[in-house]
């Protein structure tokens, strides 16, 4: 890990020498200094000086564990309300995951202003969303086209219409049906994302592709 550490502290001080060198770093304010190059330079200098903390995380294992992973940011909030211990004296108390230390849970106290400060981090600002729709599914156009899209695909007959009430309520209607013959397709296997890529290739009419 240490070795990782400085690998990766010396490949991002480059590249900032690089985008420097070519200009494509902005400086406004008290930094407009850092425009100079030896201005710069001595800038990055203490760098090499410090410590740098290198986190790598295991790769997920599949959709599934992306998709539980991304979850967590686009339908939780910052902080649930359970993790909330006592708000006294312009302190806050909550309850934390330590995950350096196996998630085990631990107890930390900000003064409000703090605490107010790392939450509205996590809060978009106006004209922003955490989960952006495309194609037919967009914002702007969904009350249009999905209209449009049920229209078609019952013109087409592949849309299943739903059966009056009272007749057949007792008997389960498939989820997958045959676009050919209209009868419920039955799951076999689910293969995990390991076990699609192991899998040799089908065999047709008795020939190894």
């Amino acid at each position: 890990m240490d070795v990782l550490k400085e690998v990766f502290r010396g490949k991002f001080v480059e590249g900032l020498r690089t985008l420097h060198a070519e200009h494509k770093l902005d400086f406004h304010g008290t930094l407009t200094v850092l425009r100079n190059p030896k201005a710069f330079a001595a800038w990055l200098r203490p760098l090499f000086r410090s410590p740098w903390v290198v986190y790598s995380k295991h790769p997920f294992g599949g959709a599934q564990h992306a998709l539980r992973y991304l979850g967590q940011y686009t339908h939780r909030v910052a902080i649930s309300n359970h993790r909330l211990v006592t708000l006294a004296d312009g302190m806050i108390t909550f309850r934390w995951r330590d995950s350096a230390h196996h998630n085990k849970k631990r107890l930390m106290t900000l003064p409000v202003n703090e605490f107010l400060r790392r939450f509205l981090l996590h809060v978009l600002p106006p004209g922003f969303v955490r989960i952006r729709y495309f194609g037919l599914m967009a914002h702007r156009r969904r009350g249009a086209a999905l209209p449009l899209c049920l229209q078609l695909l019952a013109q087409s007959g592949r849309f299943l219409k739903a059966e009056p009430a009272g007749k057949g309520a007792g008997a389960p209607r498939p989820l997958w049906t045959c676009p050919q013959c209209g009868g419920p397709m039955v799951l076999i296997k689910r293969l995990s994302s390991l076990e699609l890529r192991l899998r040799s290739p089908p065999v047709l009419d008795g020939l190894q592709p």
